[in-house]
């Protein structure tokens, strides 16, 4: 696992720099009344980050960038880094210098935290649960909006892998679009040719199917990925097999861990779930401050 993440790339830091001050001016963290009103403006301090639950740390970069925000002289100390596994009871981070500033920037620091750390651990258990067959776990676009190149490098730290990352990256033909197409007179094989005649040569023709009949449709049709969208696994079985040597398959619709490794197992070359980023759990992580000036 580390020698893959040294090899993930984070998202700009141009961009996740401004994320982070937007969500600090929504809370407010440039006008902490509170703070302002009882730590003294020299007062130093430091925090520890401590782990609550077990699970996957993931967002160690965006916890600086927020807080030198508020104070370039706030510093993070790591015992760990994007991908560790702690335990519950871990100090695995301390945060040292301006106390005024560590807390007006502690809750958005955690917040991105523990939401990206959620997503790597449910990342990494669907990924385990999927271990040792030649399958890969994919996300979807179902992410928060503007924070998606943040989930989905989540999703990697946590051992999966990135679908297209936005509508211009790849062309995947889903179920409205395969109506629309039918009430032009058209079947699946001709709109992948026509998807394929209109967009650039590189990009690869995905097409969502639900039966197999239009299985067979897309395969016969030239795709070169079809999409398994919710078919029992048994039928998934017969699907993989129709595509066989002909083109890639993947799996997706209520994909959990209890069923991802019998999905798995029907020979599908990815899976992809949305609930990966749409509804993993946050880690529970807290920023435990001790007020003793540093020495």
């Amino acid at each position: 696992m580390r020698d893959r993440l040294d090899e993930i790339p984070f998202p700009d830091p141009g961009q996740v720099y401004e994320l982070v001050r937007a969500a600090l001016v929504e809370d407010g963290a440039f006008r902490d009344v509170t703070t302002q009103s009882i730590v003294a403006p020299d007062q130093q301090g430091r925090g520890n980050l401590l782990a609550k639950e077990s699970g996957v740390i993931c967002g160690l970069t965006v916890v600086v960038t927020a807080f030198t925000a508020i104070d370039s002289e706030i510093e993070l100390r790591t015992r760990a880094v994007d991908g560790d596994w702690v335990h519950a009871g871990t100090e695995f981070a301390s945060v040292v210098g301006p106390l005024g500033p560590m807390l007006s920037a502690e809750r958005v620091a955690l917040n991105f935290l523990q939401r990206l750390s959620g997503i790597a651990t449910a990342t990494r258990a669907m990924v385990q649960a999927a271990g040792g067959l030649p399958v890969r776990i994919l996300d979807t676009r179902k992410t928060t909006p503007g924070l998606r190149s943040l989930e989905r490098y989540a999703v990697r730290v946590g051992g999966g892998y990135n679908h297209r990352f936005n509508l211009s990256d790849g062309i995947l033909i889903k179920d409205n679009h395969i109506a629309a197409a039918r009430s032009r007179g058209l079947g699946i094989a001709e709109a992948i040719r026509q998807a394929r005649a209109l967009s650039p040569h590189m990009l690869r023709v995905e097409v969502e199917v639900t039966d197999l009949d239009e299985t067979r449709e897309a395969v016969e049709g030239g795709a070169d990925v079809i999409l398994l969208d919710n078919m029992g696994v048994p039928v998934m079985a017969q699907a993989v097999e129709m595509a066989r040597g002909r083109c890639l398959v993947e799996a997706s619709g209520g994909v959990t861990v209890e069923n991802v490794r019998e999905i798995a197992e029907t020979g599908v070359d990815f899976i992809s779930s949305g609930s990966l980023t749409h509804s993993a759990k946050a880690l529970d992580i807290n920023l435990e401050v001790m007020t003793a000036e540093l020495g």
